[in-house]
């Protein structure tokens, strides 16, 4: 069993059903969730299945939003370079890294030739040192890539054309459960009114804190190992947003960096409103309580990965 968790760049409910739509032509994947974000734009599906149905269901998904994202007009916060975005393979019941490495091959030159969408392997997939970070990839967002993909070989693809369309790009890989998380928070001295000029003063002090502690926990700040984070302020919820991958949660914990950033906000006249998981996680990964203890919102047991294995 495989588990692959793509990112989509788009928020629209329209073009999310129809790309769940195009997964559920293959019977034998099955979609475990699926949630959007108007702020980033961006949409994540969880689905999980076998060697065979896993490719079907991915090369049909990104076929359908090549067709009906357009990543030339698409702005979000979150780091894009294509319509389907990333597309990960997680080894789950009797898988392997070695077979999802070469299923992801597989899928990335079936996207390049049938679709001509230029593709990257990455993380353990991948066959150029700086592509294991998927972050090197995105570097510049789509407009950087589509500028550079034409003359310097270290951003060339590894399969499909070296120039980019309407779809973008899309990064593919084998690599470990990955947890996403986000914790929300609020400034203890507003309210939600309109901004007056000198509340949008105050506005950027705090997305600057904000970028701060999301700084301060990156392990190339001597943070957190095996996490990468995000420091944004989400216009639609009104709020401050410090966006996490934990990329191996046995070395870092969601509890542990929930209360460290409890107490950083607390230095920059911060509250912790709630938290998010976007997608599932693991029952180890989380704590006794996560409703409580992580102010985690709208939790409950389909929400654990094993639970549905």
């Amino acid at each position: 069993m495989i588990e692959s968790v793509p990112n989509f760049s788009t928020s629209d409910p329209k073009i999310l059903k129809e790309i769940i739509k195009a997964i559920e032509k293959t019977p034998t994947a099955k979609i475990l969730d699926y949630s959007s974000d108007e702020d980033h734009n961006r949409s994540v599906i969880t689905l999980i299945g076998n060697s065979k149905s896993i490719v079907e269901a991915m090369f049909n998904a990104t076929k359908i939003a090549g067709k009906l994202i357009n990543i030339e007009k698409h702005q979000g916060l979150h780091p894009f370079i294509g319509a389907t975005d990333v597309i990960p393979l997680v080894p789950l019941k009797n898988s392997t890294f070695a077979e999802c490495k070469k299923l992801s091959e597989k899928l990335a030159k079936k996207i390049a030739k049938e679709l001509k969408i230029p593709t990257y392997l990455y993380e353990k997939s991948a066959k150029k040192p700086q592509n294991k970070n998927l972050a090197n990839i995105r570097k510049g967002r789509y407009e950087t890539l589509k500028q550079e993909i034409k003359t310097n070989k270290k951003r060339f693809p590894d399969f499909g054309p070296k120039k980019l369309n309407k779809a973008g790009a899309t990064a593919i890989g084998a690599r470990k459960i990955l947890i996403a998380f986000n914790v929300n928070l609020k400034s203890l001295n507003r309210t939600n009114a309109l901004f007056t000029r000198r509340s949008f003063n105050e506005e950027e002090q705090y997305v600057s804190s904000i970028k701060q502690i999301a700084k301060t926990l990156r392990p190339s700040n001597n943070g957190f190992p095996a996490l990468k984070a995000l420091g944004l302020y989400l216009k639609s919820k009104k709020c401050y947003q410090i966006s996490m991958n934990f990329t191996d949660f046995k070395k870092t914990n969601l509890k542990q960096v929930f209360d460290f950033i409890k107490k950083e906000a607390k230095k920059y006249n911060l509250q912790i409103t709630e938290s998010e998981l976007i997608g599932l996680a693991p029952k180890d990964a989380l704590p006794k309580n996560p409703r409580k203890t992580l102010l985690l919102k709208d939790f409950n047991e389909k929400k654990i990965l094993e639970n549905h294995l």
